[in-house]
Parts: C-alpha cells; sequence; structure tokens
C-alpha cells in the first residue's frame, strides 16, 4: 500500500509530452458529428413523428357535411347551439362550469364576447357582393320581431333534425330534406313557413364553400392572422370535428386525452386526468372539467403534503418496500462476510 502511494506521489502530470504527434482536424470532426445528428433527427423524425394532419377548415365542412353545417348555422342563428349558450367567457346566456361556491368563468366575467347569429351567420353573409336577393332576407329578418326569428328557424331546423335523427338510426332521409347537385344548395320543404331563412342559409352554405366564411371569422387588425377562436367554437358547435376525432380515436370515450392524432402515443401520464371523465356522476355532469381540475388539484397538493402526513409520511417504515426492491444488498450487509483464509 505504502509503495502504491509512493508512486502516485511521483507521478506528474504536469511534465512534458515526449511522445509522438498525430495531426487531428478538429473541424472535420466538428462536420462528421453535426452531418450524424442531423441524418438521426431526420430519419427518427421520419419513422416515429406524428402525422402532419391538415387543419380542419369551414370550406371543408360545409363541402364534406352540408346538412351539418346547415343545421348548426339554424342554431346559431337562433341562439339555440352550445356556444350560444354557453355563457362566460363569450355571453351572459349560462352559468359557465361551477363547483360549490366556485364560480370562476362567472368572476373572469365576459373576455371574448361572441354574438353567434351576428358573427356566424349575418355578419358573413353582409360581406356578399351583387346579392340583392340575400340583402332583401337579411333586412327581413332583422325587421322581424325575436318571436318571429325564433319560428322561422325552428321551422327550417325541424325537418333537418329529423333527417338528422334517421341518418343516426341509418334510416332513409325524409324527402323533406335534400342536396341539389347542381347548384350545391341544401333544400328543405315546406320552406314557406322559415320565411327568409332558406335564402340566408344557402347563401351562408355558398359563401363558405368558397372559404369566404373562413375568411370572414379570421379577419382582424393584425397582418398574422393567430385568432382562430370563432371558426373553431363554429365548426364545434357541428358534427366535422368530432367525427374526425371518433376517426383518429381522440374522443373522451377512447382515452383520446392521452393520445395524440390517430393511434400514436402521446402523454400517457394524463390518464389519471382522463379516468375521471369515465367515472360517474362526473362523466354525466356539465361541470366535468371543474370537477377534474380540483381532484387533480387536490391530489397533486396531498402529493407534494406526504412528508408532512401522519400516517402516509411512515408507510416506508411500516410497509419496507425498498428492502424488497434492494433486497440483494440487504442480503449482504445483514449476513456476516465469511472469513478470509490467510
Amino acid at each position: 500500500m505504502s509503495r502504491l502511494r509512493s508512486l502516485l506521489r511521483s507521478t506528474d502530470d504536469t511534465e512534458p509530452w515526449s511522445g509522438a504527434y498525430a495531426p487531428y482536424d478538429l473541424i472535420k470532426e466538428v462536420c462528421i458529428a453535426v452531418g450524424v445528428t442531423v441524418l438521426l433527427a431526420v430519419l427518427l423524425a421520419v419513422l416515429f413523428s406524428s402525422p402532419d394532419e391538415k387543419p380542419s377548415t369551414i370550406k371543408q365542412w360545409s363541402r364534406q357535411l352540408p346538412q351539418d353545417f346547415i343545421t348548426t348555422a339554424v342554431k346559431e342563428l337562433d341562439g339555440s347551439s352550445a356556444i350560444a349558450e354557453y355563457g362566460p367567457p363569450y355571453n351572459h346566456n349560462g352559468e359557465g362550469q361551477h363547483a360549490w361556491v366556485l364560480r370562476p368563468q362567472k368572476w373572469l366575467g365576459v373576455s371574448h364576447p361572441i354574438n353567434t347569429a351576428q358573427d356566424f351567420v349575418i355578419g358573413p353573409l353582409e360581406t356578399v357582393v351583387d346579392a340583392p336577393s340575400l340583402h332583401d332576407a337579411i333586412a327581413r329578418y332583422r325587421r322581424a320581431p325575436e318571436k318571429q326569428q325564433k319560428a322561422w328557424g325552428e321551422a327550417y331546423a325541424k325537418p333537418l333534425e329529423e333527417a338528422a335523427t334517421a341518418a343516426e338510426e341509418k334510416k332513409p332521409a325524409p324527402r323533406s330534406v335534400s342536396v341539389n347537385e347542381t347548384t350545391g344548395t341544401v333544400l328543405v320543404s315546406p320552406a314557406a313557413d322559415a320565411g327568409p331563412v332558406p335564402t340566408m342559409m344557402n347563401g351562408l352554405l355558398a359563401l363558405a364553400k368558397s372559404g369566404g366564411v373562413d375568411g370572414a371569422l379570421l379577419t382582424s387588425g393584425q397582418f398574422f392572422q393567430t385568432d382562430y377562436t370563432k371558426p373553431l367554437l363554429f365548426m364545434s358547435d357541428g358534427g366535422l370535428l368530432a367525427e374526425r376525432a371518433e376517426a383518429q380515436h381522440l374522443l373522451g370515450d377512447q382515452w383520446g386525452l392521452m393520445n395524440e392524432t390517430g393511434s400514436y402515443p402521446g402523454q400517457a401520464w394524463l390518464w389519471l386526468y382522463a379516468l375521471w371523465y369515465q367515472v360517474e356522476p362526473i362523466k354525466s355532469s356539465p361541470n366535468a372539467d371543474i370537477l377534474v381540475l380540483l381532484i387533480m388539484g387536490a391530489l397533486s397538493l396531498a402529493l407534494v403534503c406526504i412528508p408532512f402526513i401522519p400516517g402516509l409520511r411512515d408507510l416506508p417504515r411500516r410497509v419496507p418496500i425498498y428492502k424488497l426492491i434492494w433486497r440483494e444488498h440487504y442480503r449482504s450487509v445483514e449476513s456476516p462476510a465469511s472469513p478470509s483464509s490467510s
């Protein structure tokens, strides 16, 4: 041992190198390292990255599901859609989600005011030029009292709802609803009780198919359009997003909260959040989001406070699972070492 210590003390790392030298190109090594890293990054991205899905648009929705688009637009017009009745932060037509005395949506108020009839239907229609019949229909609708407007909307929506119910039950569609393949308009009969609503709806459908509704809902004072709140809310009242989510396994009953696009795995740690949405009474509660947040907040706080909670903090001593995990170590410590032969 003393000989080893003396050898270590005599070693001087600061002595000049007396061996041979070899050329070394640092720039070449850096280029090779960067090239290999970039190649691996591209290869792994191609093999394992999520697919680049095209965004859903109102233009796509109106072309793919014209009857669903018209049905949703009528609900936006008469104020019976989910967004129209949602409440803060979009309007004052609902209480918003709440739990006990906690009403965060009501406390924060309306920060993104949305009038579904004006913003989603009438506003985009007013941008159409050279359409006197359409503008006459809008003016007639505006002049009518609210009760008459609602009656027109209900008369137009009833056949559409019957057609949607028949489609869900896989029954033949009623003859009162059809799509004109030549003009692309949705024909609803009898249309006489609906007043100017059929003209407005078919005008909105034509505008949506041209992409005009997307443009009207994204118009702002900014150079870059980054606020997609209105088109997303409009589409969320319809069936396009739900149909696409179901095809890509992203619905709530498909554990979509933990998945990325399609069948690609996503944030597995979100399973605990997704779990509560499958449990009654949270599953059927209109206040599910705030209830899940409160539960996860309480569980997170309990996890942080484990060292201070009597009983929980003593579990490792009462149930020594760590000894099972490190059993080889504890066996070697607890068993006496065998004496070595001299």
